[in-house]
C-alpha cells in the first residue's frame, strides 16, 4: 500500500510540473505572439523612423513603447505598447492615460487602456492609432502618457497605487521633401555638346506618376528628350536622367547666364499634385583658341578633332598640311626656273 502510494504521488508531482512547464510554454508562446504582432504594426507605419522607449516600473515590470520620431503633416502614425509582468507579483488595475496638450496629433482609438490584472510572467500589447491634425505647426511636439499600476503583495494584498508619467517627442513635418540635384559643367561655349545630369530623391514617401523636365531658352537645343516620366519613385531611390544638350551656333562675344529649370511634378500618398523646382544657372562665354569638349574632342580654332581621332591622325593632319605646302612651293619654284629659261 505504501508503494502504490508513493506511486500516485509521484505521479501527481510529475502532472503537476507537466502541468507547469506547459502553462508556462503557453504564456511564452502568447508573449512571443503579441510581440511579432507589434512589430509586424510598427514595420508598416508609413513615412516615419521609429524609435523605442524602455523603462522598468515597481515589481519588475518592464514597458516597451515604440514610436515614430517624425510625422509628416496629416498622415497617420500608430503608438505601439508592450507590458510584460517580469516580476514574482500580479500587478492590477493598471492604466495608460495618452494625452496631447496641444492637439497636434488626433486619437483614432481610446485615450485610456486599462488592464484589470497581469499574473506574473505575462504580457500585454496593444497600438493606438493617430492622425497629424491639419493645423499642427511645424515642429517638435509631445504625446503624454500616465501610466499606474498596484502592486499585489505575496499575490494577496493590494498596495498603494504607483504612477509614471512619460513624454514622448515626436516631430512634425509639413510636406514630404523632394530633393533635385543637378551635375553640369563649370561653363560652357557655343557650337558644342555637354552633359547635363540631374537626380531627383524622394526623402519620405513613396511618389507617383513623376515628370522631371529640362526648360531651356530657345536656342538651347537637346540630343533627345527633355522629359521623362516614371510610374513610381520610391522612397530614398534616387532617379537620375541624362540629356545632352547642343548650344548655339553662334559665336559668344561676352559671357553671360543662361537660366535652366529642372522641374519635378508627382502625385503624393495623399493623390495632391505637387511641383519641386529648381534653378540651374549655366555660364555660357566666349569659346578660346583650344578647348576640350566634355567627350575630349578638341576644338582648335574653328577646326574640331572628334574624340575618336587616332593620336597619329591628329599629328599627321597639320605635318600633312606643311608637306602639301611645301611640295606646291617647290613645284611652283620648278616652273618659274622653266619659264626663265
Amino acid at each position: 500500500m505504501v508503494y502504490l502510494s508513493l506511486q500516485l504521488k509521484s505521479g501527481k508531482l510529475k502532472h503537476n510540473a507537466n502541468s507547469k512547464i506547459l502553462v508556462n510554454a503557453i504564456t511564452c508562446m502568447k508573449s512571443l505572439f503579441v510581440f511579432l504582432a507589434l512589430a509586424f504594426m510598427i514595420s508598416v507605419i508609413p513615412y516615419s523612423y521609429a524609435e523605442t522607449l524602455r523603462q522598468s516600473m515597481e515589481g519588475g515590470m518592464d514597458l516597451e513603447i515604440t514610436y515614430p520620431d517624425s510625422v509628416m503633416n496629416e498622415r497617420m502614425f500608430s503608438i505601439a505598447i508592450l507590458l510584460q509582468n517580469n516580476g514574482w507579483e500580479n500587478k492590477q488595475d493598471i492604466s495608460f492615460t495618452l494625452s496631447n496638450p496641444d492637439g497636434a496629433f488626433i486619437s483614432h482609438g481610446e485615450n485610456t487602456i486599462i488592464i484589470d490584472e497581469l499574473t506574473t510572467t505575462s504580457s500585454f500589447g496593444t497600438t493606438i492609432d493617430y492622425q497629424v491634425s491639419k493645423t499642427a505647426n511645424e515642429g517638435s511636439h509631445f504625446l503624454n502618457i500616465d501610466y499606474t499600476q498596484i502592486l499585489v503583495s505575496n499575490n494577496v494584498d493590494p498596495m498603494e497605487p504607483t504612477q509614471t508619467n512619460i513624454a514622448l517627442p515626436i516631430t512634425v513635418f509639413g510636406e514630404p521633401a523632394v530633393v533635385i540635384q543637378t551635375v553640369t559643367p563649370e561653363s560652357i561655349f557655343s557650337n558644342s555638346e555637354f552633359t547635363f545630369e540631374t537626380t531627383a530623391l524622394s526623402e519620405d514617401i513613396d511618389l507617383k506618376d513623376v515628370t522631371v523636365q529640362i526648360i531651356t531658352p530657345d536656342d538651347i537645343e537637346f540630343r533627345g528628350d527633355t522629359s521623362y516620366v516614371i510610374s513610381l519613385l520610391e522612397k530614398q531611390e534616387p532617379y537620375t536622367v541624362t540629356a545632352e544638350m547642343i548650344t548655339p551656333t553662334k559665336d559668344v562675344t561676352m559671357e553671360h547666364t543662361i537660366p535652366v529649370k529642372v522641374l519635378v511634378s508627382y502625385t503624393d500618398d495623399l493623390g495632391e499634385e505637387n511641383t519641386e523646382t529648381q534653378s540651374v544657372p549655366l555660364l555660357l562665354r566666349p569659346k578660346m583658341f583650344m578647348e576640350v569638349t566634355n567627350d575630349w574632342g578638341i576644338w582648335i580654332g574653328d577646326f574640331f578633332i572628334a574624340p575618336y581621332v587616332s593620336v597619329g591622325t591628329i599629328v599627321g593632319i597639320p605635318a600633312g598640311t606643311i608637306l602639301s605646302l611645301l611640295i606646291r612651293n617647290a613645284q611652283n619654284k620648278k616652273k618659274k626656273q622653266t619659264k626663265s629659261k
